[in-house]
């Protein structure tokens, strides 16, 4: 296999947000406006979703390669944002300039987590950049609007998985789940990359996988622990395994978030399971332990930044005690 990126397919799902965008896009600006307006109007959660995701789809540096997490999060923003102004007599092209403060602040109130009121003003920004997209208003309620501060630290909040858990993981999973978790917790890989890999994107003879799309669009070559070799060549036994062909045969998150939420159960570690991140941190903080050295970590897991790395690493609390006992 080349160091180059091969082209590959359209992520799963990008086919339909494309002929969706399209639909919208291809309107004229009147008839564009006349349909943002009236779903405004009628506070049309379908229509409103529809008409935001068209434009991040159409509009924006992401497009079609916006990750599904990131529209389950808009979507979910979209629907709290319309019950809310529903039920308080919003006019959604007009709001009022205190409504949007208010909006945070019952967010904020009803007892949600600081990144996740974060994450529903960024879905109420998105619908509205939509809106404007669409010429159907000028407002832009959101952005002077004061967002709450989470002071506690992300990877406090979620932690990596500790060695057992994924010991006690593996044991209980079948070949395929047994890839799935160490595509995590030993390549680093983002849920989105694990499920879009093919069998051309290994180069198991040069112990590395290439995530052809990650984060970005951008393209990383990853090592492959010997642990994650041998789970791939088993795997890759019991299947078709062409080149362009996904090496896991679940494309959608909740499918995969479903077969892993299994194997805890199985584990007996249904308690400990937190999703898909925290095996990723898990990757991270074991290549820190052993490098001492954010830079390559941050290549590792495809990071532009590595400010972004630290949120990733756990390091112990006594990691200067050595050196300290030594000072002179």
């Amino acid at each position: 296999m080349s160091d180059h990126a091969p082209a590959s397919a359209l992520a799963p799902y990008t086919g339909d947000r494309l002929s969706e965008a399209r639909s919208w896009a291809g309107l004229s600006d009147a008839s564009l406006r006349v349909r943002a307006v009236t779903a405004a109007r009628d506070k049309n959660a379908a229509e409103l979703w529809a008409l935001t995701q068209a434009y991040l789809t159409a509009d924006t540096s992401a497009g079609v390669r916006t990750s599904p997490h990131t529209l389950r999060a808009y979507r979910k923003g979209t629907e709290v944002l319309l019950a809310h102004a529903s039920a308080h007599a919003w006019n959604l092209l007009h709001p009022g300039h205190r409504e949007p403060g208010v909006y945070v602040a019952s967010l904020s109130a009803s007892g949600l987590k600081p990144a996740t009121v974060m994450a529903r003003v960024a879905a109420a920004s998105a619908l509205y950049r939509a809106l404007r997209w669409a010429g159907a208003t000028d407002a832009d309620p959101f952005a002077d609007v004061k967002r709450p501060k989470d002071r506690t630290k992300g990877i406090v909040k979620n932690p990596p998985y500790r060695q057992d858990f994924v010991g006690a993981m593996l044991a209980q999973a079948d070949a395929q789940e047994q890839v799935l978790l160490l595509l995590l917790a030993h390549g680093g890989l983002r849920i989105a990359e694990a499920l879009a890999l093919t069998w051309g994107d290994l180069d198991l003879g040069r112990r590395r996988l290439l995530v052809a799309h990650g984060k970005g669009d951008k393209a990383r070559w990853v090592p492959l622990s010997a642990r994650l070799r041998e789970a791939l060549e088993g795997w890759q036994a019991q299947v078709p395994a062409l080149p362009q062909t996904p090496v896991l045969t679940f494309r959608a998150y909740s499918s995969a978030y479903e077969r892993l939420q299994k194997v805890a159960l199985r584990a007996g570690m249904e308690h400990e399971f937190r999703g898909f991140h925290a095996g990723r941190k898990y990757a991270g903080t074991q290549l820190y332990a052993a490098t001492k050295d954010f830079t390559r970590v941050a290549g590792f897991l495809g990071h532009e930044q590595v400010d972004t790395t630290r949120r990733y690493v756990e390091l112990p609390e006594d990691d200067l005690n050595d050196v300290v006992e030594h000072f002179r």
